[in-house]
Formats: structure tokens, sequence, C-alpha cells
């Protein structure tokens, strides 16, 4: 089975403020942005891989420049937040459980072999990146989403 491979990003014009979020898969084939009048730079990170997930079926490895997205899955934050009721090692409600929650569940109804995630350095000329960075500023910048190719 192939795997599709996605590059996803969240960008924010002050932090808080308008917000955009991209992904693209790897291949060309797909690309979709979105926006919000005021949201977070993380917020519009995990908006990115959930908006990619919906959007894409099969095997799929998310690549971000977010350690923020990638260590909840890579070092499993996401189990610890729910044992402890979705609460923080100190003890404080998890940060944006309303995208958290839905993320998390979107992964684990795929199964864990379903769904990888790969760090990549931003802004290090990784064109893929580039782009997913250039999509998501370009909807903060005009609150509108784009998308486009097949999938």
């Amino acid at each position: 089975m192939v795997t599709t491979v996605v590059y996803t990003d969240g960008a924010c014009l002050g932090n808080p403020g308008p917000g955009g979020w991209a992904w693209a898969v790897a291949d060309g084939g797909a690309y979709a942005s979105g926006a919000e009048a005021r949201s977070t730079n993380q917020r519009m990170e995990v908006t990115a891989v959930l908006a990619a997930l919906e959007a894409l079926d099969g095997l799929v490895e998310v690549v971000s420049d977010s350690t923020y997205v990638v260590n909840c899955f890579r070092q499993g934050w996401w189990v610890n937040w729910e044992a402890r009721g979705w609460r923080n090692a100190k003890g404080q409600p998890v940060a944006n459980q309303d995208l958290w929650k839905p993320l998390v569940r979107a992964v684990k109804e795929r199964g864990k072999d379903q769904v990888a995630f790969r760090w990549v350095k931003g802004h290090s000329a990784d064109v893929m990146n580039d782009l997913a960075d250039a999509l998501a500023v370009e909807a903060a910048r005009t609150q509108r989403g784009v998308s486009g190719g097949s999938r």
C-alpha cells in the first residue's frame, strides 16, 4: 500500500492574531488551506494536521516543523493526557483540547500503524515545507483558504 506524505504548517500574524493553516501532498497531488480570524500558531499547526487527516485516506506520513505536533505522537504525550483526564503533567488542563481530542481520535481510529509523524526543520529550504508555510501564511494574510489537486 502506498503511503501519502503530507506536509503541514500553521501560521499566525501575531500570536494570537489572524491565523492560517495548510497541508500539501508531497507528490503535488493535493493541497488545502484555511484561516481563522483570531488564533495562535500552535492551534493552526494542530488544525493543519487534523484537516489533512480528514481529507486523505490510507496510510499517511505527516511531516511538520512543529515539535508540538510531532512530539505529541512520537513521544505519546496524548496517552498521558488521556490517562490524566486531559490534564498536563502540572495538573492543568491541556491547551487546545478542542483540537487535540479530534486529532487523537482520528489517529486512533485509523490505527497506530496507519499514521506516522516526522519532524522537518522549518525554513530550511525543504521545498514542500516551504510550500505549506507559504499557503498557511497566505491564508492568514488574506483570511481565505484555497484547495486544489486531486487525491
